[in-house]
């Protein structure tokens, strides 16, 4: 049985009988099972259920009971390309976080409503508001009778967030990448295209940064000084975190020279590479009698295609020993960035899903797609494990957010995403003709 391609007119029809209540009431649903890293569970659960109730062929994949992903497939004939959606259960925020997280309990990161025309909701902006609308899409396209060519595989991860190993935060539990998107890859469920379905504001892009983790250490005088004994006569302070400002600041101003620096422009986006301190451990809340020892700071690097983690590794020691305080540092994580399949933003297989999502886009929108903005393809994203499996893949989702801080989005602009999820998905696959 050959693929055909169904007529604007038979795709238009399909489109037309989406359910926009069906979309948010999902989004809604999702939004409400709260579900940081490494607790992905509840959802998982429901969305194989889900999955299970409308025929979909759900099965559990996951290196842990208690972290599944979830995948589902609606079969084609066979005779045509598969297309892989793609989005994360995993949110940002655990409510037990108070200690890092002023605000970690605040319902904005656990739960969901909507008020008037939007929908509130950490949960529901990234990424469970893009999942239910290219589930409902798949459910659409079931209902509708309509026999495709080729396969629609569903893929709902863990660990897209992901929650590194260093220090006392060992794997397996904490193994960030390696539960989801690549393990489901690893598994079998592959494609011939994939779709990570994350906030874009319907913008493009098949490009995406890699990051560099380090971990650096200041040492403070040994052995340490008791406090009574503590002066100010010398320029340099015996205490490690105190030794620790100016190491601060030497980063942050070579923060900006390393973006200016390392900006990265081709056809699959821009990245700009920022670099930020997330974290920093210096003494002993129960012992502060003494200065402090050791100072650590956890600096997240990111790195575009063209760098080499180890000229990145090379100019942070040259910055840090210009400091001229005692101090060791180690790289801990590493993931690399990809353009594309091909690299320098070759499309390299992307032709047909890009043409289908032009296609989508401009019957929505009366336009072709713009490419992503540099926020976009500055972060991490799923996109580079299926470009590391050799599966061209782009990003295409709705807004990311409204009021700012991932807060909020327009129900309007998830359901228009589950219609053109559903063009996608019907001009990618093809009908058994």
């Amino acid at each position: 049985m050959a693929m055909k391609k169904p007529s604007a007119q038979e795709i238009q029809q399909i489109v037309d009988s989406l359910s926009a209540q069906e979309v948010v009431a999902l989004a809604l649903t999702l939004g409400n099972i709260d579900s940081p890293a490494g607790h992905e569970r509840e959802a998982g659960e429901y969305i194989f259920s889900w999955l299970d109730e409308r025929s979909f062929e759900p099965r559990k994949v996951g290196l842990s009971p208690e972290r599944f992903n979830v995948v589902g497939r609606l079969r084609g004939s066979g005779d045509g390309p598969t297309l892989i959606f793609n989005s994360h259960m995993d949110t940002s925020v655990a409510a037990d976080e108070l200690w890092s997280t002023t605000h970690a309990a605040d319902p904005i990161y656990h739960k969901a409503w909507q008020e008037g025309e939007f929908l509130f909701g950490n949960g529901v902006c990234n990424d469970k508001g893009a999942m239910a609308a290219w589930l409902v899409a798949c459910d659409t396209i079931r209902r509708s009778g309509l026999k495709l060519a080729g396969d629609l595989l569903l893929t709902a991860v863990v660990g897209e967030i992901g929650l590194e190993p260093v220090d006392e935060y060992p794997a397996p539990t904490y193994m960030a990448k390696e539960f989801g998107t690549r393990y489901v890859l690893n598994r079998g469920f592959v494609g011939d295209f994939a779709l990570v379905a994350e906030g874009t504001d319907f913008h493009v892009g098949w490009t995406e940064a890699g990051k560099a983790f380090f971990k650096i250490r200041v040492f403070g005088e040994e052995p340490p000084v008791y406090t009574p004994y503590v002066t100010r006569a010398s320029a340099v302070s015996p205490n490690a975190i105190v030794r620790v400002v100016p190491v601060i600041q030497r980063i942050e101003a070579w923060a900006k020279e390393y973006e200016a620096k390392n900006r990265y422009e081709s056809p699959g986006g821009i990245v700009e590479p920022r670099v930020s301190i997330g974290a920093i451990r210096g003494g002993l809340p129960y012992k502060i009698t003494k200065t402090s020892q050791v100072c650590a700071l956890y600096l997240d690097v990111r790195i575009t295609p063209a760098q080499n983690p180890e000229e990145v590794r090379r100019e942070l020691g040259k910055v840090l020993a210009g400091v001229g305080v005692p101090f060791d540092f180690e790289l801990y994580t590493y993931r690399r960035a990809y353009d594309g399949v091909q690299g320098y933003g070759s499309k390299g297989g992307n032709e047909k899903l890009l043409s289908a999502i032009g296609s989508a886009h401009k019957a929505m929108f009366g336009q072709e797609p713009e490419c992503c903005l540099p926020q976009h393809t500055s972060m991490w994203r799923d996109i580079n494990v299926f470009h590391e499996a050799g599966i061209p893949g782009v990003m295409y989702g709705p807004g990311i957010s409204l009021f700012g801080g991932l807060s909020a989005i327009k129900a309007e602009e998830l359901v228009r995403a589950a219609k053109l999820y559903t063009w996608i998905a019907l001009e990618s696959c093809g009908s058994a003709g």
